[in-house]
């Protein structure tokens, strides 16, 4: 199974510290947040990765090179400087990716969530399969429901979660979208109404890197985790 780890955003609310610098190579733990990802991937056994970029997309070539050194093999997808949101990105990466089903990561979260657990095949119609977490306080709606007893995605539902930015996808789910810049949100809503995307919810570690402020904390709360283990 390939990857692709999402890294082509501006960063805008992240300034003046993407000024110069890709956001997904802000540091946690004196580790860049690719860098996390990378390891995890490759802890999950997922070697083949797939990395979009746009604003000082060459920083991040540089950086992390052909992936040797953290375990991986690495492609990149260059947008151009401006970037084709998430649903676009996808897309014009798809040849890169492969006619099986991947794995989606955004490269400004920070988590522990166990990768390997979407390693599997899934069953049944679902052209996506998301991971959704409890909202954070600076997202108190949420993004998208849960069935309980389907485990099948809701695009509005009483109880919202908030999307997580890791996902599972089949090459299908893209199939009828235009090329060029796309949000996702809306493509995943009207699958969710076909009854073609499951999800779960993850109650462990995971923060939206946002903000300097958020990143401040994240580095924070880690030292203080790994300070007090």
């Amino acid at each position: 199974m390939k990857a692709m780890i999402l890294a082509a955003g501006r960063g805008e609310r992240m300034r003046p510290l993407t000024d110069t610098l890709p956001k997904p190579l802000l540091q946690v733990l004196d580790k860049p947040l690719i860098v996390h990802h990378l390891e995890a991937l490759a802890s999950a056994g997922i070697r083949d990765v797939v990395i979009n970029h746009a604003w000082l997309g060459h920083l991040l070539e540089q950086h992390l090179a052909a992936g040797d050194k953290f375990g991986v093999n690495i492609q990149y997808s260059a947008e151009g400087e401006k970037g084709l949101e998430t649903a676009g990105g996808i897309i014009k990466a798809l040849p890169l990716l492969g006619d099986a089903p991947f794995l989606v990561i955004n490269g400004d979260v920070f988590t522990d969530y166990p990768l390997a657990s979407l390693v599997t095949e899934r069953a049944g119609n679902s052209l996506a399969h998301l991971v959704l977490v409890p909202n954070p306080t600076q997202h108190p709606k949420g993004d998208f429901g849960i069935d309980a007893e389907t485990g099948l995605a809701l695009a509005s539902a009483q109880t919202q979660f908030t999307y997580s930015g890791i996902a599972w996808f089949r090459p299908e789910f893209f199939a009828d979208i235009s090329e060029g810049p796309q949000k996702l949100a809306p493509y995943l809503r009207s699958a969710m109404d076909l009854q073609q995307v499951s999800a779960e919810v993850y109650y462990g570690e995971w923060a939206d890197i946002g903000t300097p402020e958020r990143l401040a904390q994240v580095n924070l709360q880690q030292r203080s985790k790994n300070h007090v283990g």
